[in-house]
C-alpha cells in the first residue's frame, strides 16, 4: 500500500509556526487539500498556503482562536465552504505560561487549559459531527482521523509548568475516550507527544549550552525537528495506519524512557 493522502481533506490548528506549519507542509505534499488555521499570525499562514498552491496543492489559512466556540464553528464552516468535506483534523494547537505553583496567576492556569484542553475538545467534536454526516469511503478506510498533538509531559511530570502538564494529561484520556466511544463508527482517534523539538519559539532551550544539557534526557542523541512529528502524522494520517486507533504515537528521542535513571536500577 503507497502512502497518500490525494483527494483528502485536512484542517491542521495552530499551523502558522513550529510543529504545525509542518504537519500541514507534509500532509500537502502527501495530496491532501489543507486548511492552514492561525490565531495572530497571518503572514506566515499565507506564505505557507501559497507555497503549497504553487506547488499544485490546494490551501487555504483561517483565522481562528480553538479556545473560543464560535472561532472553532466558524474554522470547520470554512473548511467546508471551501473544500466540502474533511477527513483530518489535526489539533495542535497549544501554549505555554510557565511559573512555579505558588506564583502561578489563575489567569496563566486557566489560558493553558482553555488552549491545549479545551480547544482539543471543541475541533474534536465539531470534527466528529462533520464526520458523520459525510460519506467518505472512496478516499479514505476510516470516516474520519483525529490526531490530537500531546507531548512527553502528558507522562512525564514537569516541575514549573504543572498547568501544562495537566492539561497535557487531561488530554491522554480525552482523546482514549474519544476513541473508545467512536471506534465503531470507524472514526479513528490518536495522538501524537513530540519530545524535545526545535523550532523558532526555543532556540534558546535548543542550542548551545542548553541543548548540551537538554541532551542528556534523549537516549537517541539528538534534537528532534519538526518534520519528525510532521511524517508521524501523516503516517497515521493515513491508511498505512488503518489499524492505529486509540494510541499515543511517542516521537521523542527515547526522552519519556527516564534515561536520568541510567545506572540507578
Amino acid at each position: 500500500m503507497i502512502l497518500s493522502l490525494k483527494n483528502q481533506v485536512a484542517l491542521i490548528t495552530g499551523a502558522s509556526s513550529g510543529i504545525g506549519y509542518g504537519c500541514a507542509e507534509a500532509l500537502a505534499a502527501a495530496g491532501a487539500s489543507v486548511v492552514i488555521n492561525y490565531r495572530s499570525q497571518p503572514e506566515p499562514a499565507e506564505k505557507l498556503a501559497s507555497s503549497i498552491r504553487e506547488k499544485g496543492g490546494q490551501a487555504i489559512t483561517v483565522q481562528g482562536d480553538v479556545s473560543k466556540e464560535e472561532d472553532v464553528e466558524n474554522l470547520f464552516a470554512k473548511t467546508l465552504e471551501a473544500f466540502g468535506a474533511l477527513d483530518i483534523l489535526v489539533a495542535n494547537s497549544g501554549l505555554q505560561r510557565d511559573a512555579m505553583i505558588a506564583d502561578m496567576s489563575l489567569a496563566e492556569w486557566q489560558q493553558v487549559l482553555d488552549v491545549n484542553l479545551t480547544g482539543q475538545f471543541l475541533c474534536a467534536r465539531a470534527a466528529v459531527r462533520q464526520f458523520r454526516q459525510q460519506d467518505r469511503a472512496s478516499v479514505s478506510r476510516a470516516k474520519g482521523k483525529i490526531i490530537h498533538m500531546s507531548s512527553v509531559h502528558q507522562l512525564i511530570p514537569w516541575a514549573g509548568h504543572a498547568n501544562y502538564a495537566a492539561s497535557k494529561g487531561g488530554l491522554d484520556l480525552l482523546m482514549r475516550s474519544l476513541a473508545q466511544e467512536l471506534g465503531e463508527e470507524k472514526i479513528r482517534i490518536n495522538a501524537v507527544a513530540p519530545g524535545a523539538i526545535a523550532t523558532a519559539i526555543n532556540k534558546e532551550a535548543t542550542q548551545g549550552e542548553a541543548a548540551e544539557k537538554l541532551l542528556e534526557l534523549i537516549p537517541y542523541g539528538r534534537i528532534g525537528v519538526t518534520e519528525d512529528i510532521a511524517n508521524a502524522v501523516v503516517w497515521l494520517a493515513s491508511d498505512l495506519a488503518d489499524y492505529v486507533h486509540g494510541t499515543t504515537l511517542f516521537v521523542d528521542g527515547g526522552m519519556s524512557l527516564y534515561p536520568e535513571f541510567r545506572g540507578n536500577g
